[in-house]
């Protein structure tokens, strides 16, 4: 029989463990400009959300987003492979993609583009410069196979909606685009966590205003300046606090502290 002190030892060594797992676990992120390092601005005084998350978390952030990507992009430039093969078992990983998502129109394919429906074994035929045919998916099909990539390796996705773009309809911001419905149905397809981040964000810039929210965006409607970003990256926290997901429980006190409340 093993003594009361070799017991002992044996839990807390377990306990320890335990304890540093859940200190390694981080937060990935997997996006596009908004979500960014430089917000897609080439230095021209923009930077993304995803910047400014961590100093609301307990976790460390790793920014995996580019400018310019789609779910489809992120996917056949193997980004998602490379960010599923980093993550580790109770990483959280937040997914958020819809700006360049769209269709290209008659023009040749821009390698982002997704079907222009919902289902998850929908395709479309499109053609690239030289009149090649391209075979696409949608941006379920996109998305969801990477949610569940990560969840088959224990990892724990977020499915983040979209940012609103500067465009206001009278004193609100305008409605959303398609892509934040289909990041709602992925979520509910694969039973991951879900923060409608167009929701909040367009909250705050709501009770902001667009005069102030203006000054967020030097160069376009869609690439916010750091004080911009910043109150996009309180948006999601706010989304979090109000949702399902686990990462709540890792929001530190400044995080706790960001203005608005649940939708």
């Amino acid at each position: 029989m093993p003594s009361l002190s070799h017991l002992t030892t044996f839990v807390l060594g377990a306990l320890v463990a335990l304890t540093q797992q859940a200190d390694a676990a981080k937060v990935l992120l997997a996006g596009d400009s908004t979500m960014a390092v430089t917000g897609g601005g080439s230095g021209t005084g923009t930077a993304g959300w995803g910047v400014y998350l961590g100093q609301y978390l307990n976790l460390p952030v790793t920014n995996d987003a580019i400018a310019g990507r789609s779910a489809r992009s992120y996917t056949d430039e193997g980004r998602f492979t490379t960010l599923i093969n980093s993550a580790a078992a109770g990483d959280f990983v937040v997914i958020e993609f819809g700006h360049n998502d769209g269709s290209a129109g008659t023009a040749p394919d821009n390698g982002r583009q997704e079907t222009g429906t919902d289902g998850y074994s929908d395709t479309a035929v499109v053609h690239d410069a030289s009149g090649n045919a391209i075979t696409i998916h949608s941006f379920n099909y996109y998305m969801t196979n990477a949610v569940r990539a990560l969840q088959a390796k224990g990892a724990i996705p977020i499915v983040s909606s979209q940012t609103p773009d500067n465009i206001w309809s009278g004193s609100t911001i305008g409605a959303p685009s398609r892509f934040v419905g289909y990041a709602s149905d992925v979520a509910k397809n694969t039973s991951a966590a879900y923060v409608d981040h167009f929701a909040y964000v367009a909250q705050a810039y709501d009770a902001i205003g667009e005069t102030t929210v203006n000054t967020y965006y030097p160069i376009d409607h869609t690439h916010t300046s750091p004080t911009g970003a910043n109150v996009v990256a309180q948006a999601f926290v706010r989304g979090i606090l109000c949702g399902n997901s686990a990462l709540k429980a890792q929001v530190n006190a400044a995080g706790k502290a960001v203005p608005n409340g649940c939708i």
